[in-house]
């Protein structure tokens, strides 16, 4: 075995070199990074809201996404309003590894419940549980625009749709 003396600017360039053959090894282990990111900032857009009876109504939304630093946390308020429903919705959700969980209370009904799911990309399915409301729910972020889509169980609300910008 060789051994290297290292002195002066020697070392140095050798740290150097040392550090740069690391890193895309470092790279290749990093953790994913949180979908949460990509929803930072406020949006609004519109959307349908199709009841169990066949009805259709049009809805205008506006939500806020404040997510932390590190993207792991995010705190979101969504307003959506047709003719006949308005929805204020507010949740707290954390995000490690793929897996989300977090709460929401809905204002305008009194309820809530918890949140959870799983995050890749771009790309967000979860469940939302509680006393007297469930759903599933899809969101995609890509760019500047959003779609989300909320299938509800045991209400007269089918299913709603909506189309978000980032304003």
């Amino acid at each position: 075995m060789e051994t290297i003396k290292m002195s002066g600017s020697s070392f140095t360039q050798k740290a150097l070199l040392f550090t740069a053959l690391c890193l895309p090894l470092g790279a290749a282990v990093a953790a994913p990074v949180s979908p949460f990111v990509a929803m930072a900032g406020t949006w609004s857009g519109s959307g349908v809201l199709n009841t169990t009876d066949g009805q259709q109504e049009r809805l205008r939304c506006r939500a806020a996404y404040d997510v932390d630093g590190a993207g792991d946390q995010l705190r979101l308020n969504l307003t959506c309003a047709s003719e006949s429903y308005k929805f204020d919705l507010a949740s707290e959700v954390e995000y490690r590894g793929g897996t989300i969980r977090g709460s929401w209370t809905e204002a305008s009904r009194n309820a809530s419940g918890t949140l959870s799911g799983r995050a890749a990309g771009d790309h967000v399915e979860a469940a939302a549980r509680g006393d007297s409301f469930s759903a599933n729910l899809s969101l995609t972020t890509r760019g500047g625009r959003q779609t989300v889509s909320i299938q509800p169980q045991g209400t007269n609300i089918q299913s709603v749709s909506l189309a978000l910008n980032r304003r």
